[in-house]
């Protein structure tokens, strides 16, 4: 059998597009043919472009943009690059997942695949690393000994079956164009391409056959877009091609100014987690697990609203059944029956044990008195980046216990000289410059206490004319 993408001999070279053609034609703003974009996408997979190509037609589609229907074949194509999985037919309905744009302390998907599973879902999440200032799912669950991120599609089936949820990396055989085109988007400046950023997010959830999808929109300084009006344009994208191509597909945005929870950092983020999953944490990191998961509940039919989908999350994070879920999930990938259960129903000191307590611990102070008006997540991630949380270059080991724990609030008030927060080191101690970019993140004002809003700010649903119709079978 001929591999996927290879270019059938019996077609005549001259009969083929001609990718000079096609980046002409794309550079000068015109409408791509859906053989076209085929024919990037099958030469990419296949290795018969040079990078200099690639660049350069990631880089005219960055300044000329694709018209819906170019983005809806790219991402088509993106997915059947590779394997697309299957699913026993008794799931239909039930496959759901969610992705987040990036944010600072975003733990959310931690507690949010086992609350799902313990509500009859099945989660196969495909997540990934971190970017630039951003955390990555991968990098917070490998701080636990044990746990294999690397599943094939024949494990990751068996431990839907067991246990409703996994969380794993991407497969190479699941959309290959993705993996070389976002390797080139990430050192040609374009990554923020609207289209580019559809393709690369939609093509692995279409590749995982889901029946519905949560897209976390976050907007604020220690997101990608500042402004709910900067990530209106990928969220409609976003849904309006992933509802085309069959998946039931909503947006939710949400604010990024300040990390979310109290906790940053990978090691710290399970313990959050873990917080979380026991009925407790922090009330915005509750929220915005019971908001996506009662919307994903209230999409695949199994709670009649929102709200009633969201009492159901948050039932299944207070009577244990989560919390159970992502025990068991962390057995089925990997992690030791002892270390699970010290972790799951451990104190906060049986759970440090596990995951291992930074070497040097930093408490800084307020600089005056006043109300936390707001902490920056910015500031706090570029520091914990440099301090070895994050990467510099693709592959390079990280520091699974660098952290930031936050003492205070936004809305409460504080004395000059009290610690607002505690940055957890291994080994480097904090610079003078780095002393002054947290402080910087730390805004007090001469102001009554307050209660801040809540995280979500807008729901983004598909349009009726997107939904693709039901046909008789």
């Amino acid at each position: 059998m001929q591999p996927y993408g290879a270019m059938d001999p019996n077609v005549s070279s001259s009969s083929r597009p001609s990718m000079l053609d096609i980046i002409q034609k794309k550079r000068d703003g015109k409408k791509l043919q859906e053989e076209e974009i085929g024919y990037f996408v099958k030469a990419v997979t296949q290795g018969e472009l040079r990078d200099a190509q690639i660049g350069a037609m990631l880089m005219a589609t960055w300044l000329k943009g694709m018209e819906p229907e170019e983005t809806l074949a790219l991402t088509r194509e993106m997915a059947t690059s590779g394997r697309v999985l299957k699913w026993p037919e008794k799931w239909r309905g039930l496959l759901v997942d969610k992705h987040s744009t990036g944010g600072v302390g975003d733990k959310v998907s931690l507690p949010l695949a086992p609350a799902l599973a313990a509500c009859g879902c099945k989660v196969p999440m495909i997540s990934g690393r971190g970017l630039g200032h951003t955390g990555g799912t991968l990098d917070k669950l490998e701080s636990i000994p044990g746990f294999r991120v690397s599943q094939s599609p024949e494990q990751m089936k068996k431990i839907l079956q067991k246990v409703g949820c996994c969380i794993v990396e991407q497969s190479q055989e699941l959309v290959p164009a993705d993996k070389i085109l976002y390797a080139l988007r990430d050192v040609t400046a374009t990554v923020d391409s609207v289209p580019l950023a559809t393709g690369s997010i939609l093509s692995k959830k279409v590749a995982e056959n889901l029946s519905a999808l949560v897209l976390d929109v976050k907007i604020g300084n220690g997101a990608v877009f500042p402004t709910l009006e900067s990530a209106q344009q990928l969220a409609e994208s976003l849904v309006s091609v992933g509802t085309q191509l069959g998946i039931n597909t909503v947006a939710i945005f949400s604010k990024m100014d300040s990390p979310l929870g109290r906790r940053v950092g990978n090691s710290l983020e399970v313990l959050e987690s873990l917080e979380c999953l026991d009925g407790g944490g922090p009330t915005d990191l509750r929220e915005l697990v019971t908001t996506l998961g009662g919307t994903l509940l209230w999409q695949c039919g199994r709670a009649p609203s929102v709200s009633q989908g969201s009492a159901r999350i948050a039932k299944a994070l207070d009577d244990g059944s989560a919390l159970g879920a992502f025990r068991a999930m962390l057995q089925a990938q990997g992690v030791d029956a002892n270390t699970a259960k010290a972790l799951c129903h451990g104190t906060e000191e049986q759970r440090l044990q596990v995951l291992g307590s930074p070497r040097v611990q930093t408490a800084l102070v307020a600089h005056c008195d006043g109300t936390v008006h707001q902490i920056l997540a910015m500031p706090i991630a570029q520091v914990l980046h440099a301090l070895g949380a994050g990467r510099t270059k693709e592959g390079q080991r990280i520091q699974h216990q660098v952290g930031a724990e936050l003492l205070v609030s936004v809305g409460e008030r504080v004395r000059k000289g009290m610690p607002w927060i505690w940055i957890h080191c291994v080994s480097l101690e904090l610079s003078d410059a780095n002393r002054s970019t947290l402080q910087s993140a730390l805004i007090i004002k001469d102001t009554e206490p307050f209660v801040p809003g809540p995280k979500v700010v807008k729901t983004l649903l598909p349009k009726v004319s997107e939904v693709p119709r039901k046909t008789d079978t």
